[in-house]
């Protein structure tokens, strides 16, 4: 197939006289960047394993920002072409964000499992500087919506965790690089829910309007409570047990009257 569009490209180029013309003289103004999303990972492995699978594995993504003391970023894709870093997923309604989003590995080992719970590594200021510069750099050029700045968990949460609890996303958010709900307005929301909590088919539908795949089956289902989990997660990590309570929905409302 390659070998067609060169040879089509070179007529053009060359001037055959058999060839088409190419008439570049009426451009539409009815399209958009390819690029719309943002997907922060981590890798659950070192920098020496974490390479080796994005560069010769069945993964890859556009970015690694390594775990050394400046937070090295390596460029491992270009943005024009498509990383399999995302697999099945969706937000915003959109699927299979690999065709339409730039994917971030950092190396983190994720978390370990131990007797008293589960215990989350923590990303070093290295690398959360690092990850500032590039997101300003890539949102800048490629004019993405604050809220399509996401985690793996978010547009797969049914099987990833990743980038985890511990990732800054309100340090993000307060320099424009992501969502965060006014402290004030969930505190007001909150002490509503206290006493009237919304029902099980709002927060799916709350939750679809913020961007995340839910299910809209007004049941409290095992797919809902792993969707209201990777929420929870996000924007407040210090419990995400994927139990719809007062908090939940009054972060959610005040996330959507930003």
């Amino acid at each position: 197939m390659k070998s067609v569009y060169f040879a089509f490209m070179f007529l053009l180029l060359t001037g055959c006289a058999s060839g088409p013309r190419l008439d570049t003289s009426h451009p539409s103004a009815n399209h958009d960047n390819r690029v719309q999303f943002v997907v922060v990972h981590y890798t659950s492995t070192n920098l020496e394993r974490s390479l080796a699978l994005l560069t010769h594995g069945q993964v890859s993504s556009h970015y690694l920002i390594g775990d050394d003391a400046s937070g090295t970023i390596y460029k491992l894709v270009d943005e024009s072409q498509r990383a399999w870093h995302a697999g099945e997923s969706e937000w915003m309604g959109r699927t299979w964000l690999n065709s339409s989003s730039i994917g971030i590995e950092i190396v983190n080992p994720g978390f370990r499992d131990t007797p008293t719970g589960r215990v989350w590594y923590p990303y070093s200021e290295a690398q959360v500087q690092s990850l500032e510069v590039l997101l300003k750099d890539i949102s800048t050029r490629n004019g993405i919506d604050p809220k399509n700045i996401i985690g793996h968990s978010d547009i797969a949460p049914l099987r990833k965790l990743d980038p985890g609890p511990l990732f800054p996303w309100k340090r993000l958010a307060e320099k424009g690089l992501g969502v965060w709900p006014d402290a004030q307005a969930v505190a007001r929301y909150q002490a509503q829910y206290a006493t009237d909590l919304p029902s099980i088919t709002w927060f799916q539908e709350a939750l679809a309007h913020l961007g995340y795949q839910t299910p809209q089956t007004g049941e409290l289902d095992v797919a809902t409570r792993h969707v209201i989990a990777a929420f929870q997660m996000h924007f407040r990590p210090a419990l995400f047990d994927g139990t719809p309570d007062a908090e939940s929905a009054a972060i959610l409302r005040a996330l959507d009257r930003r």
